[in-house]
C-alpha cells in the first residue's frame, strides 16, 4: 500500500492528477485535474481507495492513522476558505462525496452541508439569509439520516410535505426560514421516532459520513450495478470531502448538470439543466423540474459563456465529451466535477467523427472512444413508420427524449414485477414517478423506463443512457396510483399488464404495440466502421442462420459466417416444425425416411440462399445440436397432440407416450449433439448431403461456397470419428455423383471441459477446431 492515504486539491493546484484515477476514484482524478488545470474549484481532499480497502478488510474500521490526516486536511481546507468547521461565527460546511474508479451513477451515497448544528445555524443566520441557512440545515439532517443512519426518505417527505400543505406552499422555494425551522422540528422528530438522534458534533458528522461512503461501496445497489455492468478488480470507492458553495444561497446562485455534447445525439451544443436557488442534489434527484441550458443563455448570459468557455476548454483537455457539474453562488461559478459523459450509440459515433474532423483527435483515438455496447445500441431497432396515422393517433403523452431507442412492453410498476417478467420472457416497461438506485435491476430487465419526475440529468436517464435503453423522463402527463398500481393519461387508466410503447428519441409515449426495425449502417456509423476495417487485423464473422440474416450480415460487412445453428431453421414456420416432429415420433424406418425427405428439401433451399448470400466466404455450420424433445409439443399442448395423432394414425395416447419417452431431465447429459448423431446417424446423414448438393447447386450458378461442417459437443476422439466418417462418405458421394469438387473442412466445437482436457487428441480427427466459450 502507499504511504499517502490523502490528497488535497484547490484551484491553486494538487497532490495528485488524472494518472491516478485508480486511487483517487474518477472524481478525486478529475477534481485534481481540474485543479491543475487551473479552474475556480472549491477546496477539498480525497481519502483514496486503498482506505476503503483497508476499511472493508478490517470489519470495517479505519485505519488509525487515517483520522490525524483528515484533520490536517481539514486545516488546509480551513486555511484556504479562511473558515472554520464548527464555528458558529464563521463555520466551514463541506460536502462528503464517494468515487470510485469507474463511473457508478446514483450507486453510491451523497451528504452535503456537513458541519452543522443548532450554534453553527444561529450565527449563520446573524450574517446570512436566514431561510438560506434553516433550507441548508433541513437538507443535511434528511441527507444525513437517509444516507448515513439508513432511515427511509419517506418520513422526512411527510414533515415537509405537511408543512408546504399547512403554509400553501406549491415548491420547496416558497417556505420562508420561520416554515423551514418547522420543518427541521419535524426531521428531529423522525429521528426521535426512529430512536435516534442527529449528531451535533460536526466532527461527528464527517466521520459518520465517511464510513457511510466506505459502507456503501458494498451496498445492495452498488453491488448490483457492478455486477449488471461486470465491473471487477476495483479496491473501493474513494471519499471526496470538499468546501461547499451554495446554490441555494439566493436568487443569483443555482446549480446544474451539463454534458458538453448532447448524450444523445452528439450534437456540438451544450446540453444540460440547471435550477436557481438550489442544490445540486435537486437537479439529478428529480425532485424539480430544471430548465434547460438555453433557458440561462437568455436569463443569465454572462454565467453562460463562462460556463461554456470553461467546459468547451476541459473538453479540449480531455480530448472527450464531458459531464460536468457547476454551482453559481452570488454570481461566481465554480466548477464541481467533470467526467466522461456517458452517452448513446448514435451520440459516441457521431461525437467521435465530428472530433477527428475538428482536429481534437485521429481516426484511431476515434475508434477507441466508441465501445462495443455503443455499436450494439445503433442495431436496436426504431419504430418502423412514424409517420403513419396508426402511429400519431396513437400518441398518448410527452415527456423529455432521455435515451433514445423504441421499446414496446407492458407495464410494470416495481423492480421485482419487471424481474420476473423477463425471466419469463415477457417484455416489460418499467413505470414510475421517478427512478432511484433501488430500481437498478428491475430498470436493467426492462425494455425501456418511463418516469413522471426528472429531467434530462436524472438517475433515469443517465442509468438508462448508459446501457442504451430507451427512457422518456420527466412526463407531467402521467399520474400514477402506486398502491392500485395504474397508470392514467389524459383520463385512460391503465393496469399492470397493458401495453404502451416509447420512443425514446422524442420522448413520445404510446398506446399498444407498434413495430419496430432495424437501423442501417449509413452517415456516421458507416466512416467510422471504415475507420474500423482500415484499424483491424483479423476477419470478423457472424452468426447467422437464415438466408435473410446472412444477407443483412454481409451488408454490415461480415466476412464469413462462425456458426450456423441448423435447428433454428426447422422452427421457421409451423410445416417444418410438423415435418419434424412427424420423424422424430415415427416407429417405421419407411415413414421416418419419408419425413426426412422433406427436412433435407427445406435444409438444402436454407443452405443455397445462405451460400449466395456470402459468396466466396466461408460459412461454418453445425450439424443439429439439441435433444429432440425441444422440438416436440408439451403434453399440456392437447391441439398439437392431436395433429400428430393423426398424421401418425395412432391413438394420442401413444402420442402422448412417445413424447414422454423422449423427455430428458439433464438434456446435456442425454442424447444431443454428437450423440444424437451417433443414435440417430439417418439425421446427421440427411443434413451432409443437404450442404454438400447446396454447395453443388449454387456453384452451377457461379457463386463459391466454402461450408466447414461442424460437430458439436464431442467429449472424445471416437465421437467425433463415428460423425466424421459419416459426412466424409456422403460428401464423396455427392462429389462423384455431381463431378464437382467443393472446398470443406470437417470439424468439431471445443465446448465442455472433457473436450478441452482431450483438445489434443481430438484434434488428429478434426480440419478446425471453433471454441463455444458460454
Amino acid at each position: 500500500m502507499t504511504t499517502q492515504m490523502i490528497y488535497n486539491f484547490s484551484k491553486e493546484g494538487s497532490d495528485g492528477g488524472a494518472h491516478l484515477k485508480h486511487l483517487l476514484g474518477g472524481k478525486g482524478a478529475n477534481l485534481a485535474e481540474m485543479s491543475r488545470v487551473g479552474l475556480n474549484i472549491p477546496p477539498g481532499f480525497t481519502i483514496t481507495t486503498e482506505v476503503c480497502s483497508i476499511y472493508n478488510k478490517n470489519n470495517r474500521t479505519f485505519p488509525p492513522e487515517l483520522w490525524p490526516m483528515v484533520e490536517d486536511s481539514l486545516k488546509i481546507v480551513e486555511d484556504k476558505t479562511k473558515m472554520k468547521f464548527g464555528d458558529p461565527s464563521n463555520p466551514l460546511l463541506v460536502s462528503v462525496r464517494s468515487g470510485a474508479a469507474v463511473s457508478m451513477p446514483g450507486m453510491m451515497d451523497t451528504v452535503l452541508n456537513l458541519g452543522m448544528n443548532d450554534e453553527v445555524v444561529e450565527g449563520m443566520s446573524k450574517r446570512m439569509d436566514p431561510r438560506f441557512v434553516w433550507d441548508c440545515y433541513r437538507r443535511l439532517i434528511d441527507m444525513f439520516g437517509n444516507v448515513v443512519l439508513g432511515m427511509e426518505h419517506k418520513g422526512f417527505e411527510e414533515v415537509l410535505s405537511k408543512v408546504k400543505k399547512d403554509k400553501g406552499a406549491a415548491n420547496d422555494v416558497d417556505l420562508k426560514a420561520e416554515d423551514l425551522k418547522l420543518v427541521v422540528e419535524g426531521f428531529k422528530q423522525v429521528y426521535r421516532d426512529n430512536g435516534l438522534e442527529f449528531p451535533t458534533d460536526p466532527k461527528k458528522q464527517l466521520s459518520l459520513a465517511i464510513n457511510a461512503v466506505f459502507n456503501s461501496w458494498d451496498g445492495p445497489n452498488a453491488k448490483k450495478y457492478r455486477e449488471i455492468n461486470k465491473i471487477t478488480n476495483l479496491l473501493g470507492t474513494a471519499v471526496n470531502v470538499q468546501s461547499m458553495v451554495f446554490g441555494n444561497w439566493s436568487d443569483d446562485s443555482g446549480t446544474g448538470v451539463l454534458f458538453t455534447r448532447n448524450p444523445s445525439t452528439g450534437e456540438d451544443k451544450l446540453y444540460g439543466e440547471y435550477l436557481i436557488n438550489a442544490q445540486g442534489e435537486d437537479v439529478v434527484a428529480g425532485i424539480r423540474t430544471p430548465l434547460n441550458l438555453d433557458v440561462m443563455q437568455t436569463e443569465i448570459p454572462a454565467i453562460h459563456k463562462q460556463i461554456f468557455d470553461t467546459v468547451k476548454m476541459l473538453e479540449r483537455h480531455y480530448k472527450d465529451m464531458m459531464d460536468v457539474e457547476f454551482t453559481i453562488q452570488s454570481g461566481i461559478l465554480y466548477m464541481l466535477q467533470c467526467r466522461a459523459g456517458k452517452r448513446t450509440g448514435a451520440a459516441a459515433v457521431k461525437i467521435a467523427v465530428d472530433m477527428v474532423r475538428e482536429g481534437l483527435v485521429t481516426k484511431e483515438q476515434a475508434v477507441n472512444m466508441v465501445e462495443p455496447g455503443h455499436l450494439d445500441q445503433l442495431l436496436h431497432p426504431q419504430f418502423k413508420d412514424m409517420k403513419a396515422d396508426s402511429y400519431k393517433n396513437a400518441v398518448i403523452a410527452h415527456g423529455l427524449p432521455a435515451s433514445p431507442g423504441a421499446a414496446v412492453g407492458q407495464i410494470v410498476f416495481g423492480s421485482e414485477e419487471a424481474e420476473a417478467m423477463a425471466k419469463q420472457g415477457v417484455k416489460c416497461i418499467m413505470v414510475r414517478q421517478e427512478t432511484s438506485p433501488d430500481d437498478v435491476s428491475g430498470m436493467h430487465a426492462s425494455e425501456g423506463i418511463l418516469t413522471c419526475k426528472g429531467g434530462m440529468t436524472s438517475h433515469a436517464a443517465v442509468v438508462a443512457r448508459g446501457w442504451g435503453k430507451p427512457c422518456v423522463c420527466g412526463c407531467a402527463e402521467l399520474h400514477i396510483d402506486e398502491t392500485a398500481n395504474t397508470l392514467t393519461i389524459d383520463g385512460k387508466k391503465f393496469s399492470t399488464g397493458d401495453w404502451i410503447s416509447l420512443n425514446g428519441a422524442t420522448g413520445e409515449v404510446l398506446t399498444g404495440k407498434h413495430q419496430v426495425e432495424p437501423p442501417k449502417i449509413a452517415g456516421d456509423m458507416a466512416v467510422l466502421m471504415e475507420w474500423v476495417d482500415a484499424a483491424r487485423t483479423m476477419e470478423v464473422f457472424t452468426n447467422a442462420d437464415t438466408p435473410e440474416d446472412a444477407l443483412e450480415a454481409r451488408h454490415n460487412g461480415a466476412q464469413g459466417i462462425g456458426l450456423v445453428r441448423t435447428e433454428h431453421m426447422f422452427f421457421s414456420c409451423e410445416e417444418r416444425l410438423e415435418n419434424m416432429r412427424y420423424m422424430i415420433l415415427s416407429d417405421c424406418k419407411q415413414e421416418r425416411a419419408k419425413a426426412l425427405e422433406k427436412l433435407i428439401k427445406y435444409q438444402r433451399d436454407d443452405f443455397e440462399g445462405i451460400f449466395t448470400a456470402m459468396d466466396g466466404c466461408t460459412v461454418t455450420i453445425r450439424m443439429l445440436d439439441p435433444p429432440l424433445h425441444e422440438f416436440l409439443p408439451k403434453m399440456d399442448q392437447v391441439e398439437a397432440c392431436q395433429n400428430l395423432a393423426k398424421d401418425l394414425s395412432i391413438p394420442l395416447s401413444d402420442v402422448q407416450e412417445r413424447i414422454r419417452n423422449h423427455h430428458e431431465v439433464n438434456p446435456m447429459l442425454g442424447l444431443r449433439g454428437c450423440r444424437l448423431g451417433i443414435t440417430s446417424p439417418d439425421i446427421t446423414e440427411m443434413q451432409a448431403r443437404a450442404i454438400m448438393e447446396a454447395a453443388v447447386n449454387v456453384k452451377a450458378k457461379g457463386i463459391t461456397a466454402i461450408p466447414n461442417i461442424m460437430v458439436p459437443l464431442v467429449g472424445t476422439r471416437k465421437e467425433l470419428e463415428n460423425q466424421t466418417a459419416i459426412i466424409y462418405r456422403v460428401i464423396e458421394e455427392v462429389q462423384a455423383k455431381s463431378g464437382v469438387k467443393i472446398d470443406h473442412l470437417v470439424g468439431t466445437m471445443i465446448e465442455t471441459p472433457r473436450a478441452a482436457l482431450v483438445a489434443g487428441d481430438i484434434a488428429n480427427a478434426a480440419d478446425f477446431f471453433s471454441f463455444g466459450t458460454n
